[in-house]
C-alpha cells in the first residue's frame, strides 16, 4: 500500500477517537443521575473542552510544523488518555472532571486533530477539500462509535466513571498508535519550517471564515451537547432521542466529505450554502414534536450541514493562503469552534433551565447559522482579491 493510504488510514483512526467527544450527551443523564451534574454543569464541561481544543492547536499546528506531526500526534494521545484516566477517578467531583474532560483531554484531542489534517493535504495538494473531507469525516462519525458502546454497558448498569476509564485505556492507546503512521512526503520531511503568516489577522477574508466558522459552530454544538434531552422535551421516545446521536454522526462524517467535493468542483459558494442548510434542518427540529422518525431525520441533516464547518475553512485557506496554513493560519479560524463551544452548549442549557423547553434554543441556533449563510454568501459571490500565498 502507498504510503499516502496508509497516512490516511491512520488519520481515520486517530479522528474516530477524537470524535467520541460529540457522543457527549450520551453521558449527560448518567452523569446528572449518579453524581448530580446539572445540564449548566455538564454543558460547560463539554463546552470547555472544545474551547481547550481549540487553543491547543494554534501551538500544536505550529509546532507539528517545526518537527512533524507524529511526536505531536502521539502527546496528544497520551494527555487524551491520562485525562479520561483523571476523571474516571474523580468520584464525581466537578472540578476534577473538569480538569480531566476539560483540560487534559481537550488538550489531546488539540494535538492530534490538527496532524493528521495537515499531513492529509501536503500529500494530495491538488485535492485539498475531498482529502481534508475524508481526514475529518471519522471525527464526525467517532460518535456513533463511542455512543452505541457507551449506551450498551450504560444500560447493563456500568457506571459511568468506569466507560471513561475504559476510553481512556483504549482510546488513548488507539491515538498513540495511529500517531507513529503519520509521516510526510520526503520532499517536506527533510524540513519542515515555521512560517510567518504576517497580516492575515488584519485581512477581510480571515475575519469573514471566523465569522461563518462561529455561526455553524454555534448552531451545531448547541444541537448536539444537548441533543437527546431536546428530543426527550417534545416527546420522542429514549430510543429514537439516542438514535438521533448517531444520525447527528453519520450525517457529519458524509457532510465531511461531500461538502469537501463540492468545495473541489463549484468553489466558496457552498459554504454559505451549508450553512443554510444547517440553518433549515436546526429549524425541523422544533417541527417534529412527537415525531421519532422525522427528530432522527432532522438530526441527520443537521448533521451534514455541521459537517461543512470542518472540512470548507479548512480546504478554502489551503486554497487561498497555501498547504502550509492548514497547519498554521486555519487553527486561528478554528478558534471560532472553542469560542461558540463554551457559548453554544452552556446557552442551551441556560435557556432550558430558565424556560423549562429547548424551543428559545433552537430558534437562537437557526438564527445564528442563517446569519452566517448570508454573510458569507455575500462573501462568495464579490469578486475581491485574495490574500496572496504566503
Amino acid at each position: 500500500m502507498h504510503k499516502k493510504y496508509t497516512v490516511i488510514l491512520a488519520s481515520m483512526v486517530i479522528q474516530t477517537c477524537l470524535g467520541g467527544l460529540y457522543a457527549w450527551s450520551t453521558f449527560v443523564g448518567p452523569l446528572a443521575d449518579g453524581y448530580g451534574l446539572s445540564p449548566t454543569q455538564s454543558q460547560l464541561i463539554f463546552g470547555a473542552t472544545i474551547l481547550v481544543f481549540t487553543v491547543t492547536m494554534i501551538f500544536a499546528g505550529r509546532l507539528q510544523n517545526r518537527i512533524g506531526p507524529r511526536p505531536v500526534a502521539a502527546i496528544g494521545g497520551i494527555l487524551f488518555g491520562a485525562g479520561y484516566f483523571y476523571a474516571a477517578s474523580s468520584g464525581g467531583d466537578l472540578p476534577r472532571l473538569f480538569t480531566g474532560l476539560s483540560l487534559l483531554s481537550g488538550m489531546g484531542i488539540g494535538m492530534g486533530y490538527v496532524c493528521p489534517l495537515a499531513t492529509c493535504v501536503k500529500w494530495f495538494p491538488n485535492h485539498k477539500g475531498l482529502v481534508t473531507g475524508i481526514s475529518v469525516a471519522s471525527f464526525g462519525g467517532g460518535a456513533i462509535v463511542l455512543s452505541a458502546m457507551a449506551e450498551g454497558v450504560l444500560g447493563r448498569g456500568v457506571d459511568v466513571l468506569t466507560v471513561f476509564r475504559w476510553i481512556a485505556v483504549c482510546y488513548g492507546s488507539l491515538i498513540f498508535i495511529g500517531a507513529l503512521f503519520l509521516d510526510l512526503p520526503e520532499k517536506t520531511a527533510a524540513a519542515v519550517q515555521q512560517k510567518t503568516f504576517s497580516g492575515v489577522l488584519w485581512s477581510r477574508t480571515f475575519w469573514i471564515l471566523f465569522a461563518g466558522m462561529f455561526c455553524g459552530t454555534f448552531s451545531g454544538l448547541l444541537v448536539i451537547g444537548n441533543l437527546k434531552p431536546i428530543g426527550l422535551n417534545i416527546g420522542i421516545e429514549s430510543l429514537y432521542a439516542t438514535t438521533a446521536i448517531s444520525a447527528f454522526a453519520i450525517g457529519n462524517a458524509l457532510g465531511r466529505v461531500a461538502w469537501g467535493w463540492g468545495l473541489d468542483r463549484v468553489g466558496k459558494m457552498v459554504i454559505p450554502l451549508s450553512l443554510g442548510v444547517l440553518a433549515a434542518a436546526v429549524i425541523a427540529l422544533i417541527s417534529v414534536s412527537g415525531m421519532n422518525a422525522g427528530f432522527v431525520l432532522s438530526a441527520f441533516c443537521v448533521g451534514f450541514g455541521f459537517g461543512g464547518c470542518f472540512v470548507l475553512y479548512a480546504a478554502h485557506l489551503g486554497n487561498v493562503y497555501g498547504s502550509e496554513a492548514v497547519g498554521s493560519v486555519y487553527p486561528l479560524v478554528f478558534m471560532a469552534y472553542g469560542i461558540s463551544g463554551i457559548i453554544g452548549p452552556t446557552v442551551g442549557g441556560l435557556l432550558f433551565e430558565n424556560t423549562g423547553t429547548y424551543q428559545s434554543s433552537i430558534l437562537l441556533a437557526a438564527a445564528v447559522a442563517c446569519g452566517g449563510a448570508v454573510l458569507l454568501g455575500g462573501y462568495a459571490v464579490q469578486r475581491v482579491p485574495e490574500p496572496a500565498q504566503l
